[in-house]
């Protein structure tokens, strides 16, 4: 058999599997909130989630696309880096997770294209000007945006409906929440699958499937990464949902509505514009922006802190792993 078919579907299995575990990586920036309400039972959901999710994921491939050719030349890219690259992320998505740290796959994909791509042909092989652009900038830009429109957003509805009970709250936005938490889910698969199609575009251009020149996600390739990011969602991410969910702030129906909502559209917008954001630091930052409505003292800052340290150290670390990675294979003749 051809060595390099052996080669593609060995990326592509790491692609899916990678698709997978970021499913269920990041099942809790989808439902953390629904959860912790108790508006939905946890095995609702799920399965709402990994639905909505699959559907997300067929909706378009512009993030695709930045993926695929906005972090390394496709021209110069072969199976070995994208195979690094793909280990780098999953190893640290797998140890984030292990630890209930609610890191960005995101960030994990990045670092790992840049760090194999610099194994492979020095500091010059990444794209900094497009990786600064469209994934750095997004990046740094998109929590700050999402804390100042979530707590924006908590004092606009809480002035709303000021005269309203506890009791008519709750109900009116536990319905809400149902709408909100679903919407958080379409746009999560909408922007987090699409990463997953970009590298595999990716291998298919390097192996010569794909025309270097067009770089058009293949039908097959956006069902196959729907399908593994409905099923990583729907297998739950337990210990990243109790951080999401309880250990940040205290959270009711309202809280969550405005959260999810906030989260879902500057999530959305990005995925249009060819965005690859964290979903993780959007979502966490909306609800730290509902929480500090009540005040400073009603988020856990040192829980976000934690956090925050892990957003900053993921693509150095996933960069490292995928480096080394690389020159593993390297020494088996594979470059």
């Amino acid at each position: 058999m051809d060595s390099g078919l052996i080669l593609l579907a060995i990326v592509v299995i790491l692609a899916v599997s990678f698709d997978f575990i970021n499913g269920f990586h990041d099942t809790a920036n989808a439902i953390a909130t629904v959860i912790a309400t108790r508006v939905l039972k946890p095995w609702q959901a799920i399965l709402m989630a990994g639905g909505l999710n699959f559907v997300g994921a067929l909706t378009g491939t512009a993030v695709a696309a930045t993926v695929g050719k906005g972090i390394l030349d496709p021209t110069e890219v072969t199976q070995p880096i994208v195979m690094a690259a793909l280990v780098g992320a999953i190893c640290w998505n797998l140890l984030t997770w292990y630890y209930g740290i609610p890191s960005s796959s995101s960030h994990a994909l990045v670092g790992g294209l840049v760090g194999a791509g610099i194994a492979a042909d020095g500091l010059g092989a990444p794209l900094w000007g497009t990786i600064g652009q469209k994934t750095v900038l997004p990046f740094v830009v998109s929590p700050l945006i999402g804390f100042a429109v979530a707590f924006v957003g908590m004092i606009v509805v809480l002035n709303m409906f000021q005269r309203a009970s506890r009791f008519s709250m709750g109900a009116i936005f536990g319905r809400a929440q149902l709408l909100s938490s679903a919407f958080m889910a379409y746009s999560h698969g909408g922007n987090d699958a699409q990463k997953t199609m970009g590298v595999i575009t990716l291998a298919l251009v390097s192996y010569g499937a794909i025309p270097r020149e067009t770089f058009q996600v293949p039908t097959w390739v956006i069902l196959t990464c729907a399908v593994a990011m409905g099923l990583g969602t729907a297998a739950g991410g337990w210990r990243i949902i109790r951080t999401m969910g309880t250990k940040l702030t205290r959270l009711e129906p309202v809280r969550g509505f405005v959260a999810e909502t906030a989260a879902g559209m500057i999530i959305e917008i990005a995925s249009r514009q060819g965005f690859p954001l964290s979903t993780t630091h959007v979502i966490g930052s909306t609800i730290l922006g509902v929480g500090a409505t009540r005040g400073a003292s009603a988020v856990r800052w040192n829980v976000a802190g934690n956090i925050v340290t892990a957003w900053i150290i993921t693509i150095p670390a996933a960069a490292t792993v995928a480096f080394v990675s690389y020159r593993i294979l390297a020494l088996f003749g594979l470059r």
